[in-house]
């Protein structure tokens, strides 16, 4: 059973797992520290704008301006009368206008948030966006005949003029009464946020997209979830009142979690994330990946390690790649990364197996909710993707830069820092007026240089008369240290050496997190639909009828008596309607094998009257022309033989039930219209046609023959048949 477990115990970190039985193959984290801005709307001022990059930089509230493209700026703030005519961006916007604005991307490093004017409203069934009307349609991943289904469930929507609208995966199956409900609470969403924009001036927060718990549910709550664990109580209530009020139907899968076991223990999953923090993840056979996140892209990279699972190198590294493959799908989720991605496969010479790699990797990305594209493994084996970023990653919401290594990961060794040191020495003891160099250096540093490179701390102070002082300092560790330049006519210090490091520190040694932001309230919040949801309509339940079994049937049709007869005759319609179908399954399968013998058999003639001259051509049409003529005859004489046939097969039958009862149902069985044979309707793979009259002679003959022997004539019977 797939679950939803909601882990809002700490209020430091609110986790949701998404579980199959003990598996986890989703998770999401959030922070107070980092408080998620996409899809929030603001109303944000235009400060600067830049024609070479076609866009503007737009003041929301934020440290960074946002960066707002000029692809990204809806119609209507464009002139009225510029009709198809190709604006610049200085001839739409104007610095110091007022608009409104949703955060599109979140602020990555340096980069501020990509802004954009074309609002979209998410809903559980539909995304609107109501000032996008040429935007709309059915998500991609709706196919099949769902797909027709929801196109004319969408044709019957009364949507408001001038909005764009999007079925969502969640839509699927849903009434035409329930995605109007849906778009109705979006609409009046929508003429809140209008009315809110007008009341104060920018930049202020208009609308706040829903908190962690209630997008997980909006997002991930579909049919094959079957239950949502919550182990705190007033996270459980608002997770209660959010589904009774959108889906009602659904809110019986929402459960409390009171134990003293931890929620994520109790499900074994505690481990499983951890792995998406570390940089190496084990594979089942014994090969790793190792995952290595850049500014530019992703890199990942298999290693057999001491994976033996295959006969040969080829065998191992074909087996080890399948298996990393799966796992490097689910940690794209896990860590949700975004962007380009590289792997490094194992090298494998064989194309099949490079191939049957990549359609791993397809099936196993199926279920991620992101856009993801996926090319070919190339000749250096190397596969390149790139993955649409929904949300930020496990990485920025929970990680922060090394201090000591500034994220690079590697630091320099003592000796070659202490060498960097002493050139940088020399260098400022070279420049005027020098009259002290203090250099603060971790301890290991200075201990190196006191000692084995003292000899030249005395020579440069004798080359360039000026002190040079070494001041350990604990407070600084590898490759931190301070350099204080002191010239001849600035006034020194008269503290000793060892207080000059209390003066100064390092300042990556204060690792403390830094302050919560304040909290911006949002000038539209707590908007409830003016109706409730409209209850699923009930599908027809199908009559459902005691039917017999097949042996029982059998039996029935064997050892049938007048019971049965008028058991049957009491459902007037019943064998009419059997019959009815019978007919219909005949007729069809005739037809299909006629058209299928004339295809091959026309192919031939084909080629020749392609070949030929026209008079053969015509030769070949007036033969097919007969060759039909003889059909429909033959078909039309073998129906009314076979209904003469079973007119007279009813007279013996009745003839016969005086004196031979238990032959009758066999020999009623046996009168039905049988089908005719192919044989004898026309010439098949070259067997000759038998002269007209010779099958009416055999149906006669049999008939004559049969008056006086039933089980004489049940027996030709079925020898006459194909």
């Amino acid at each position: 059973m797939k679950r939803m477990l909601i882990n809002a115990s700490q209020p430091e970190e609110i986790r949701i797992a998404l579980v199959d039985g003990q598996k986890l193959y989703d998770l999401d984290v959030e922070t107070p520290h980092h408080q998620k801005k996409k899809a929030n709307i603001y109303k944000g001022t235009i400060t600067r704008i830049e024609p070479s990059l076609e866009a503007a930089f737009v003041d929301y509230g934020s440290e960074r301006h946002g960066f707002l493209p000029f692809k990204e700026v809806a119609e209507e703030y464009f002139p009225k009368d510029s009709g198809n005519k190709r604006l610049s961006i200085k001839e739409v916007l104007k610095e110091g206008q007022e608009i409104i604005i949703q955060v599109q991307k979140e602020e990555r490093g340096n980069k501020g948030a990509a802004l954009t004017t074309q609002i979209t409203l998410a809903g559980p069934y539909v995304v609107m966006m109501p000032n996008n009307p040429k935007a709309g349609g059915i998500s991609r991943r709706i196919e099949g005949g769902d797909r027709s289904d929801t196109r004319d469930a969408l044709s019957s929507i009364d949507l408001p003029e001038g909005m764009g609208l999007i079925i969502r995966t969640a839509g699927v199956g849903k009434s035409a009464e329930e995605l109007q409900w849906s778009i109705s609470y979006l609409v009046q969403l929508w003429d809140s946020i209008k009315s809110a924009s007008v009341e104060k001036q920018a930049p202020f927060l208009i609308h706040q997209e829903s908190d962690i718990v209630t997008l997980a549910i909006r997002d991930y709550l579909r049919q094959d979830i079957g239950e949502i664990i919550i182990d705190d109580m007033e996270t459980y209530h608002k997770a209660r009142d959010f589904i009774q009020h959108v889906m009602p139907q659904q809110v019986f899968k929402v459960k409390p979690y009171q134990d003293t076991t931890p929620l994520f223990t109790r499900f074994q999953i505690e481990s499983q994330i951890e792995s998406a923090y570390m940089r190496e993840v084990k594979l089942p056979s014994g090969g790793e990946i190792v995952i290595d996140i850049t500014e530019a892209m992703t890199s990942i990279d298999i290693n057999s390690s001491r994976s033996t699972k295959g006969g040969d190198i080829e065998e191992t590294a074909y087996h080890t790649n399948l298996e990393a493959a799966f796992e490097i799908a689910r940690q794209l989720r896990l860590r949700d990364i975004g962007g380009l991605v590289v792997i490094d496969f194992i090298d494998m010479h064989s194309n099949k197996h490079q191939r049957e790699v990549e359609n791993r990797m397809r099936d196993a990305v199926k279920p991620d909710r992101a856009r993801v594209q996926i090319g070919k493994i190339s000749r250096f084996g190397l596969l390149e993707m790139s993955r649409q970023r929904l949300r930020p990653s496990i990485e920025e919401s929970t990680q922060m830069v090394c201090p000591r290594c500034k994220g690079v990961g590697v630091i320099r060794g003592v000796e070659s820092i202490a060498l960097s040191i002493l050139r940088l020495l020399e260098e400022e003891s070279m420049k005027e007026n020098t009259r002290r160099v203090t250099v603060q250096l971790p301890v290991d540093v200075a201990t190196f240089i006191l000692n084995e490179k003292r000899h030249q701390i005395i020579s440069i102070e004798e080359r360039q008369e000026m002190h040079v002082m070494i001041v350990p300092n604990e407070h600084l560790h590898t490759p931190h240290y301070l350099i204080d330049r002191i010239r001849s006519n600035d006034e020194m210090s008269s503290d000793s050496s060892y207080k000059i490091k209390e003066v100064i520190k390092d300042d990556s040694e204060q690792i403390t997190q830094a302050p919560a932001p304040t909290k911006e309230e949002p000038a539209v919040k707590n908007v409830q639909p003016n109706s409730p949801p409209p209850t699923p309509a009930s599908k027809n339940v199908a009559e459902v009828i005691d039917k017999p079994g097949l042996i029982s049937r059998l039996f029935k049709s064997l050892f049938s008596t007048d019971n049965g007869k008028e058991s049957s005759e009491d459902k007037p319609g019943t064998k009419d309607n059997k019959t009815e179908r019978e007919n219909n399954r005949n007729r069809n399968r005739n037809r299909n094998r006629n058209r299928n013998r004339n295809k091959r058999r026309n192919e031939p003639e084909k080629l020749e009257n392609n070949n030929g001259s026209n008079e053969d051509s015509g030769r070949s049409e007036n033969k097919t022309e007969g060759r039909n003529r003889n059909k429909n005859r033959n078909k039309n004489r073998n129906r009314n033989d076979s209904q003469e046939f079973a007119d007279k097969s009813n007279k013996t039958g009745s003839k016969v039930d005086s004196n031979n009862p238990p032959s009758q149902g066999k020999e009623e069985k046996e009168a039905k219209p049988r089908r005719r044979s192919r044989y004898n309707s026309r010439s098949y793979n070259g067997r000759r046609r038998k002269p007209e009259g010779a099958e009416t002679m055999s149906i006669h003959t049999l008939i004559s023959s049969s008056e006086n022997n039933p089980t004489k004539k049940a027996t030709a019977v079925e020898k006459t048949d194909d």
